[in-house]
């Protein structure tokens, strides 16, 4: 029935991660149509990377002000693009050292704590316009540096070629800076975090990790020997900055919001 519907396997393992569970014919009937009346401006599996995460932690939230609640949804992938800008426009971050910029080649990983909070961060505050008391994880100070500890090490032995937090702006804004001026980045958002959260948010203790290919299955080796969270990015491209398939645009359009 479902191959019947013009439905890939691809495309329908994605609607089951958007709905939580196997869709129902009559659900994906249903999508099938919103896409139709979307005109088919882009294939289908490509829309449904656009829709929301099943994962909507946070959606309502203190707003700091007034004792009241604030609903905050979950951003859509497209609708982070105004959102990535936006934030970063009020963002002054320094260059990184030339030993933390991202190379050609370079496969992507987060290593550390993929955090699901977004309060304490620039996002936050400029974007929703929220105030929140400082989220400290217990013990961040000494699990940041056994992950540099780790990290360091393998980057002595070439195994991985930089490294450096997550700061602020969040992950998006990281991947910008440790790829400027020449380098773009394309990668996959986590499915279980709300996706703001994964790209802007600043809580938790979080390592972006480069490294050659050729080294990939070593690294996951480490990784897994030290018990360490690891999550793959993506990869790096020529200049394109692209998110769960969506183009984000060229990195030089971004290049203006570094100091």
């Amino acid at each position: 029935m479902v191959e019947a519907m013009g439905v890939s396997q691809s495309v329908l393992e994605e609607v089951q991660c958007i709905v939580g569970r196997m869709p129902t014919v009559e659900e994906l009937s249903t999508l099938l149509a919103m896409w139709e009346s979307n005109g088919r401006q882009q294939s289908l599996y490509a829309w449904l990377r656009g829709q929301h995460h099943v994962v909507e932690r946070h959606e309502y939230l203190y707003d700091g002000t007034d004792n009241t609640h604030k609903e905050i949804r979950e951003p859509r992938v497209k609708d982070c693009i105004p959102l990535s800008h936006e934030m970063m426009d009020s963002l002054h971050l320094p260059p990184l050292a030339d030993h933390q910029r991202i190379a050609h080649s370079h496969l992507l990983y987060m290593v550390g704590h993929v955090a699901t909070g977004f309060l304490d961060s620039e996002y936050a505050r400029r974007c929703l316009h929220l105030v929140e008391d400082p989220v400290r994880m217990e013990n961040a100070d000494e699990e940041l540096e056994y992950l540099s500890m780790i990290l360091s090490a393998l980057n002595d032995a070439e195994v991985i070629r930089t490294y450096c937090p997550v700061g602020q702006g969040g992950l998006f804004a990281t991947l910008v800076c440790s790829c400027a001026p020449h380098i773009g980045f394309d990668i996959l958002t986590c499915r279980e975090i709300r996706l703001d959260a994964f790209l802007f948010g600043e809580e938790g203790v979080r390592l972006l990790v480069s490294l050659p290919e050729a080294q990939d299955d070593f690294f996951l080796q480490k990784m897994d020997e030290a018990r360490v969270n690891c999550c793959f990015l993506g990869h790096v491209t020529k200049g394109r900055v692209l998110v769960d398939d969506m183009d984000y645009g060229d990195i030089a359009g971004y290049l203006k919001h570094l100091a």
